[in-house]
């Protein structure tokens, strides 16, 4: 079978196309087919391991977490789980040398999930870190909701800073399957148009206007929930915009690995500060997760494509190195890898 493969780590030159053997399940596994792997930044970041040239943690790596497919075999030990069976995969490649970008997967139970009726491969590819941390963004404050449903939401008020990227996406149509309003910046006018088509009630602009100001002009009593890519940039416009017994959720480091906090707005506010990262979620949480966006999925809710608000970039599997360049420049949409 054909596998991407690296052995150091580095830039995207170090990933090669190579025919590897077909990988048998063991008893508590399953194999599948892959259709579609997805590009995380979590993704190109593994892939350079702390730099250039330095030794990779397995011997042989095969990139990307994400992906959707078919089983085509099972373990002795495995119930619930059939050839045919259409999948979506999270986690392959955490703390495991063989992802998604090759044309078989071995994988334990745990990491396949259902791709629900007639949910397309694309989709299925898309939701393993994307829609699972928007979730956990969603249903950490401390008065819950700890599930996402319809409803659940309701009456809350939720910013999503970054609303075009794959994890803002997520997090737009999840909160507004929930029931939330929802107010969302972005840096552009193209951003802006992607923003409204995923749901987002409100579009701030803030390079246009002061965010701040025209979150406050919306929601006066303040956001419940910020979901936060951009923590660092954003802190005093977080501070400037949260409700009292706010949360601000914060997923990723973009503009910085250092933050100050002032501590009398946050603690006269009673302000929770929740970091996520979607690999170390508590196990029973992230179960929760996905069964509600497998619900989600079912009900519609979650939608890829430039007309739902996500553009789909493509490449074949022999480009994968070009893949991974694409999301570390910053594309816009989600980078899928035809690989069936």
């Amino acid at each position: 079978m054909k596998a991407v493969v690296y052995s150091r780590a580095g830039g995207p030159e170090v990933l090669q196309l190579a025919e590897r053997p077909m990988p048998e399940p063991g008893p508590s596994e399953v194999r599948v087919k892959v259709k579609v792997s997805a590009v995380n930044p979590s993704d190109w970041k593994a892939r350079q391991e702390g730099g250039p040239h330095r030794n990779t943690s397995f011997p042989e790596v095969v990139p990307n977490q994400d992906g959707a497919g078919i089983i085509d075999a099972v373990g002795s030990d495995i119930r619930g789980y059939e050839e045919g069976q259409r999948v979506w995969l999270l986690e392959a490649a955490r703390q495991r040398p063989t992802g998604t970008a090759q044309e078989y997967v071995v994988l334990p139970a745990n990491h396949v999930v259902p791709l629900p009726g007639r949910a397309s491969f694309d989709l299925g590819a898309t939701l393993g870190v994307p829609a699972l941390t928007a979730h956990r963004a969603l249903t950490v404050a401390d008065q819950g909701p700890a599930r996402l449903a319809p409803g659940a939401l309701s009456g809350r008020a939720v910013l999503v800073a970054g609303g075009a990227g794959a994890v803002g996406h997520a997090a737009i149509e999840l909160a507004q399957w929930a029931g939330a309003e929802v107010v969302t910046t972005v840096s552009s006018d193209e951003k802006a148009k992607l923003a409204g088509a995923a749901g987002a009630h409100h579009v701030v602009n803030y390079r246009t206007t002061n965010a701040a100001n025209a979150i406050r002009k919306i929601f006066p009593d303040g956001v419940d929930v910020v979901v936060e890519v951009s923590p660092t940039a954003n802190a005093e416009q977080n501070q400037a915009v949260l409700a009292p017994n706010g949360t601000i959720a914060m997923y990723a480091n973009n503009g910085g690995d250092a933050m100050t906090v002032p501590l009398r707005p946050l603690l006269a506010a009673n302000a929770r500060l929740q970091f996520i990262w979607v690999y170390t979620i508590p196990k029973a949480a992230k179960t929760q997760a996905i069964e509600d966006v497998n619900a989600a999925v079912a009900a519609g809710a979650l939608r890829v494509g430039e007309a739902a608000g996500l553009p789909l970039h493509r490449f074949p599997l022999e480009r994968t190195a070009d893949a991974h360049t694409a999301v570390e420049s910053g594309v816009v949409g989600k980078v899928l890898i035809d690989v069936g």
